[in-house]
């Protein structure tokens, strides 16, 4: 099973995560397949980025989402902006 998980970088008392695809059975922070975004929860502001079609991507071929991962998500997708339709002309 592949799941889209944290890990934890950085040094002590400075936290700093990636937010990567990885098979279930690996290590907390051992290999992973790729790193999707990442998430700073010592900034204020602009403190998460992910790559949201890469995330479709994997989770259409059935990764799952842990669930800190699921609210930077729902959290990301609030910020960002629908795309706007195409004007017919």
């Amino acid at each position: 099973m592949v799941k889209i998980r944290l890990v934890r970088m950085g040094s002590n008392k400075k936290p700093f995560f990636r937010v990567v695809v990885a098979d279930a059975q690996r290590k907390i922070n051992g290999r992973y397949l790729e790193n999707v975004g990442w998430f700073d929860p010592k900034l204020n502001k602009n403190n998460l980025e992910l790559k949201l079609d890469r995330v479709d991507h994997w989770l259409s071929k059935g990764a799952q989402l842990t669930d800190s991962v699921a609210a930077l998500v729902r959290k990301q997708r609030r910020q960002t902006p629908a795309a706007e339709p195409a004007a017919a002309t």
